[in-house]
């Protein structure tokens, strides 16, 4: 699924709207927050629905993602976005990605990712990154 026009623009103003806004498991953790992205530049499923408001813990996340059939982040990343991609530091722009610095689930936005953390907005450099699947682009 291509993206949609001016996907630029979107990506940048919901980079601005995390900065602001706080961490909540389940709502805007740093997978709603990478696959609602992810969605919003490719007008495409919300895949984030399966698990949006399911829990409000780093155990009851843990807990649905098992429900869902993925034992780790990396399950999850590869059942929603296909096989990995040689390296993750070919990642573009509004791709997501995933981070080892406990970020969890971001989205590139150049040699850098943001994503959300208990912390707020995080910026991870690229070579911090696994990966996740392929951007889909």
């Amino acid at each position: 699924m291509a993206r949609i026009d001016n996907w630029e623009r979107h990506l940048a103003e919901a980079i601005d709207i995390a900065r602001v806004k706080p961490f909540a498991w389940g709502f805007h953790d740093c997978a709603t927050f990478a696959f609602g992205i992810r969605s919003q530049l490719k007008d495409g499923e919300d895949v984030a629905a399966l698990w949006r408001g399911c829990y409000s813990t780093a155990l009851g996340s843990a807990r649905v993602m098992r429900r869902l059939g993925w034992a780790s982040l990396e399950d999850m990343g590869l059942a929603l976005l296909g096989a990995p991609r040689e390296t993750p530091l070919l990642a573009q722009r509004g791709d997501i990605v995933l981070a080892d610095t406990g970020l969890g689930f971001g989205i590139c936005v150049g040699a850098t990712a943001v994503g959300m953390a208990p912390e707020g907005l995080m910026t991870v450099p690229l070579t911090s990154l696994r990966n996740p699947g392929p951007s889909g682009h």
